[in-house]
């Protein structure tokens, strides 16, 4: 419980579960995870965090139903049950916290469940698919970059086209998240197409899929030579920008975006 002088509230832990390998859990979800008696989340989420979740009580609800989860944790919380809502990667980027403020901020969902403003809400941080892929590259996001979701089930392919041609002209390090899905494979293509309007052909990019996993599957390629049917809704596409460098080590290959040190060498 939380107490805010007279006020006694339950917690609801916005919680992030980073990419995957439980090494990437940070010590504030471990923290949230103990306190936490009911977990709401996809089931694919719980299970990748293992022991940690055992003893729990679990509520999966499939893709398709985030609405139904943020409700629910709001619900089970101002129930007086301390709560964890669980994103993969950051909840705050592309995922679930974004509901549980909206459902809070709509008079229709506050006025029919005037206790989830007793609620005490924590966001813990996590570490996103973008920064995962990164660090298994190089550098990359060295330099300013963005993220664009390619989905187009919540937002206009318009507005999403708008923002690629805008990220294209300022030279930003873009990371595709959703790139793909079973029914959605044209936006990377066009995408891509986009892209080479403001960039050369062989601008580096990386693939990440499954990230930090056991079946991480890490593959480079450059703009022009983007094969859309190597990649699937659990990869992150990342394409460089005008001054992205792949190099060549021992170790491998890796991708760095100059910051402007090189004039100082």
């Amino acid at each position: 419980m939380f107490s805010t002088g007279d006020l006694f509230v339950t917690t609801l832990y916005l919680l992030s579960s980073g990419p995957g390998d439980l090494a990437y859990l940070p010590p504030l979800a471990r923290h949230a995870l103990a306190q936490s008696d009911h977990l709401v989340a996809y089931g694919l989420y719980l299970d990748l965090l293992g022991e940690l979740v055992a003893n729990k009580q679990r509520h999966e609800l499939p893709l398709g139903e985030e609405i139904e989860r943020a409700r629910l944790a709001l619900n089970l919380a101002a129930d007086g049950k301390n709560t964890a809502l669980i994103s993969s990667g950051d909840i705050g980027i592309y995922a679930m916290a974004t509901l549980v403020f909206e459902l809070l901020d709509k008079p229709e969902e506050s006025s029919n469940n005037p206790k989830w403003q007793e609620v005490h809400i924590e966001v813990i941080a996590g570490i996103s698919a973008i920064q995962a892929l990164a660090s298994r590259s190089g550098a990359p996001i060295a330099h300013d970059f963005c993220t664009i979701s390619l989905s187009d089930l919540l937002t206009p392919w318009e507005v999403i086209e708008k923002r690629l041609h805008a990220a294209g002209a300022g030279d930003f390090v873009i990371a595709f998240y959703n790139p793909v899905s079973r029914k959605r494979q044209w936006q990377l293509e066009k995408a891509k197409q986009i892209l080479l309007n403001y960039r050369p052909e062989n601008t580096p990019v990386i693939l990440g899929k499954n990230l930090t996993r056991t079946d991480e599957i890490i593959t480079h390629t450059s703009l022009s030579n983007l094969d859309i049917k190597q990649v699937d809704m659990l990869t992150l596409v990342m394409v460089g920008n005008s001054e992205s460098t792949r190099i060549e080590t021992p170790q491998g290959q890796w991708v760095y975006t100059p910051r402007g040190y090189g004039q100082k060498l």
